[in-house]
């Protein structure tokens, strides 16, 4: 039986901001109360093979509220997830904001 090799992958490269830094950011999202919106926001992620430091949701009748707390990505990358997370039909509200670097200690809960 052939062994099986550990590929650990790296962090997606930003082509378009290869030069800026990873910065920390809070994406805070209304949505509709979808069964399937959370993995619809979340798989926008997956896709840029980002894991997000935090992940809040709070589900009040039929609105689902999340907050999302990422570093791994840059600015520009963050406003591109931003943009698709405002296309998915469920997102009714988002806000992008960067986490300032004073409230850095594990952000902190981003809040």
């Amino acid at each position: 039986m052939p062994h099986l090799e550990v590929i650990t992958p790296s962090p997606r490269p930003d082509v378009w901001a290869s030069n800026a830094a990873p910065c920390q950011v809070l994406f805070r999202i209304q949505a509709e109360a979808d069964a399937d919106v959370l993995c619809r926001v979340l798989n926008l992620f997956a896709l840029q093979q980002l894991i997000p430091q935090q992940v809040q949701a709070l589900r009040d009748g039929d609105t689902l509220s999340i907050e999302i707390c990422s570093h791994e990505q840059s600015w520009h990358r963050a406003q591109i997830i931003g943009e698709k997370l405002r296309n998915l039909i469920s997102v009714f509200d988002l806000q992008v904001q960067p986490v300032p670097a004073a409230k850095d200690p594990a952000m902190q809960a981003c809040g």
